[in-house]
């Protein structure tokens, strides 16, 4: 499935977009929490993933209580600038400038803004839409579905020429990650949190959802990965999250 309006459209820019920094009880682990924004030669703009929810910008005490967050670790630096409005505004853009949302998946600190784009169609994993409501977090799952235009991916499909979806369950029920085709840059995969970090492989992914599903997901698409010689960009790596260009800098 081409998106009809895509059919002759392809992408020249990926930004990576900054939504803030996270802190894992746990082991102390700090991630960053990302986005990106996908640009076609056209010009139209896709968003992926859009961070958490606003009130952390706010009031990330109150909300964490709210969410029962404290018991997996602490957002340590959220402002209004790590909203998608403010990275979409570091690159001269608005929300009213997103031509097409795709979730990755509905945990916390993806699905913040799934409601605050609703003139643009959401692309979303079939398992992951057909839950009640999103994910969210153990604390409750107080988001429901937007009512908009949806289209699910229920298998590997081409949502344009040059932007690629993988279905990659294990993580969550309808996980998907990117493999994105840049003029410069080359092949680009986004693995989101199919593939938090390289550590997770070593792990055997302990705690996913379905570790066995995630272990097959993972080897998978660094198999498409290594075909296609992809520059690898992981969903929460502590170690490659500095090294990685920011909006407004961008992949082409």
């Amino acid at each position: 499935m081409i998106l009809p309006q895509y059919m002759y459209d392809s992408p020249v820019k990926l930004f990576v977009l900054d939504f803030g920094l996270f802190k894992v009880h746990s082991n102390g682990r700090v991630i960053g929490i990302c986005g990106y924004l996908i640009e076609t030669r056209t010009g139209r703009r896709i968003l992926v993933d859009t961070g958490f929810p606003a009130k952390y910008a706010y009031d990330i005490a109150k909300a964490s209580e709210e969410d029962n967050l404290g018991d997996f670790g602490e957002v340590i630096a959220l402002t209004e600038a790590n909203l998608p409005a403010g990275q979409l505004a570091c690159i001269g853009l608005s929300p009213a400038d997103i031509d097409c949302l795709v979730m990755t998946h509905t945990h916390i600190d993806h699905v913040g803004g799934i409601a605050d784009f609703p003139r643009a169609p959401l692309v979303i994993g079939a398992e992951e839409r057909s839950l009640p409501r999103p994910l969210y977090w153990k604390g409750g799952q107080p988001l429901e579905w937007p009512d908009v235009e949806t289209i699910v991916v229920s298998k590997d499909l081409d949502l344009f020429p040059g932007v690629r979806l993988l279905t990659t369950p294990g993580h969550s029920p309808g996980h998907l990650s990117l493999l994105v085709s840049l003029p410069n840059t080359g092949q680009v995969l986004l693995t989101a949190d199919a593939i938090s970090r390289p550590a997770e492989i070593e792990g055997r992914f302990a705690g996913s959802w379905n570790e066995e599903m995630a272990i097959e997901s993972a080897e998978r698409i660094l198999r498409i990965a290594k075909s296609c010689n992809a520059f690898v960009i992981y969903g929460h790596s502590p170690e490659q999250w500095p090294t990685l260009r920011k909006a407004p800098q961008f992949y082409d």
